[in-house]
């Protein structure tokens, strides 16, 4: 508490407690969901993976918790889980019955502040958040607003039986998206890239993926394009809607309604009944279906029942990683949608999207992909020579240090340095330490290789059986060449800093692979 104002921090261990607890349905389960693996445990709880792994051990020595190998549900590989043990759970419902009591601040329907048990929340918002939710969203946002998009999308008012065009938003619905992107730093180079944009937002392609590793630019490039193309006189509405690990399908879709004012007006500004389509309850399913036949009908408005010309929107999805496999009907429904009218979509992600069909980008034109790489060394000499620092720089080494990711050159603008220790922490903790032993080992046998090595010479060197990781080339961190496979010049610079015994052993056994 402070000066009477309630504030949420949920420790580490009641976070992941908690979420176990609520994820008990699934114990001794042999094929279990992400929830309960490390990327999944990461996601809920806002934590770095890493940390999961360290916390898990604290957890096991206190006997609290127990680890496994199961299959997860929709990946073909199997994962490490966690489970509460009988003293974890014990303990669990000590933790939880103190957090239940936790004082949050809401905002009710008529708009005042109202301080309220955690537990409380979710009834007074007409939503059925978990505690979990609740706390997060506490700790994150400091005021949970009733008519939010992400609790509760829509209402059923009067009576328990309604006719058709009786749901409407939620009475103070506001928004969980920009009309821009956020601000960001300066573009250096990408000329290349920007004139891919343009040239797509005048063709008739619906769809256009922004992909790369983390902090490589992707947002930012959008963004500065973004800006760029609305000074020249880019006619369209924006939605930047940013995706948070929290997120649904259900707010996602709301919020494109939101956007375009369906709902604003009662039936008026929704005569094609497209929130018909979403649930009462904000846990069951959209009828996909109905919502994109009705948001078609909407958007081309052909019976001219919107007595105005509907909008011409751009959707910049960001961080589209995060939604996963679970929103890839939506993803779907909406390519559809953006195939049959104006609407546009931008997507931005750490992996490859899996919704749409290869054909779609090499003979159906309905998408175009860009895999953001790092800067060229012309760009990467450029952006330096406008630095403070000395003139020797040696430009190549930088390059082939970072393999011109833009944040090692930013971290050499702020402190002089090629390889700060900020930059190798960005690579172990949102890159390397979230992998599986076998994923970075095989990263690291490509490390000291002085070419590209074919899958197959890599796989005995790895002693790994099967294709190449699907994980590993999606997220473009190992990369298949017409000569073999190779990974990103930014992880082999980091990689290559592990010396010693471990470099000349596999310097050893990729040898004794090849050929």
């Amino acid at each position: 508490m402070s000066n009477g104002v309630p504030r949420v921090n949920v420790p580490v261990v009641d976070r992941i407690m908690l979420h176990l607890w609520e994820q008990d349905h699934q114990a001794d389960h042999y094929i279990v969901t992400q929830e309960v693996t490390r990327p999944g445990i990461a996601e809920v709880c806002a934590m770095h993976p890493p940390n999961v792994s360290r916390s898990m051990r604290e957890l096991m020595a206190e006997g609290l918790v127990s680890e496994h190998t199961r299959s997860i549900r929709g990946e073909n590989r199997r994962q490490k889980t966690w489970q509460l043990t009988e003293d974890g759970r014990e303990e669990a419902r000590e933790r939880i019955e103190s957090l239940r009591s936790s004082p949050i601040l809401i905002r009710g329907r008529d708009g005042t502040l109202l301080e309220v048990r955690a537990d409380e929340a979710p009834s007074k918002l007409e939503t059925n958040l978990s505690l979990l939710q609740v706390l997060m969203h506490a700790q994150h946002e400091g005021v949970l607003n009733f008519g939010d998009i992400r609790f509760g999308a829509i209402v059923a008012s009067g009576e328990e039986q309604q006719g058709p065009g009786s749901i409407t938003l939620l009475a103070g619905a506001h928004s969980t998206y920009d009309t821009l992107p956020p601000k960001t730093r300066n573009v250096h180079g990408r000329d290349s890239e920007k004139a891919q944009l343009d040239d797509w937002i005048t063709s008739e392609v619906p769809l256009f993926v922004i992909s790369g590793i983390a902090g490589c630019g992707k947002t930012t490039l959008a963004s500065y394009w973004l800006e760029e193309a609305i000074s020249s006189g880019l006619n369209r509405e924006v939605m930047y809607y940013p995706c948070q690990p929290w997120d649904s399908s259900l707010g996602i879709a709301t919020s494109l309604l939101h956007r375009l004012g369906i709902g604003e007006d009662g039936r008026d500004s929704d005569p094609y009944e497209v929130l018909e389509s979403l649930p009462l309850k904000p846990g069951a399913r959209i009828d996909l279906d109905a919502y994109r036949r009705r948001l078609n009908a909407h958007l081309q408005d052909d019976s001219g029942k919107l007595g105005t010309k509907p909008p011409q929107l751009l959707l910049i999805l960001d961080d589209v990683h995060n939604i996963g496999t679970e929103g890839n009907h939506l993803f779907g429904a909406l390519l559809q949608v953006a195939e049959a009218t104006s609407l546009r979509l931008l997507m931005i992600s750490r992996t490859n999207l899996a919704f749409y069909d290869r054909r779609d980008v090499h003979t159906r034109e309905k998408v175009r992909e860009l895999s953001l790489t790092g800067l060229t060394i012309e760009e990467v000499r450029e952006w330096i020579s406008s630095l403070e620092v000395p003139r020797s720089a040696p430009i190549d080494e930088i390059h082939k240090a970072t393999g011109g990711h833009p944040l090692a050159v930013e971290l050499l603008e702020l402190y002089g340095q090629t390889l700060h220790e900020d930059w190798l922490r960005f690579l172990d903790e949102e890159i390397l330490d979230v992998l599986p032993s076998d994923r970075r080992e095989m990263l690291a046998l490509l490390a000291v290789a002085e070419r590209p090595i074919p899958w197959d010479s890599l796989a005995i060197a790895a002693e790994y059986d099967g294709l190449p990781p699907h994980d590993l080339i999606e997220r473009g961190l190992m990369l298949e060449l017409s000569d073999g496979m190779w990974l990103h010049e930014a992880l082999r610079a980091r990689l290559l800093r592990d010396v010693g015994e471990p470099h000349e052993d596999r310097l050893r056994r990729l040898k004794d692979a090849l050929p």
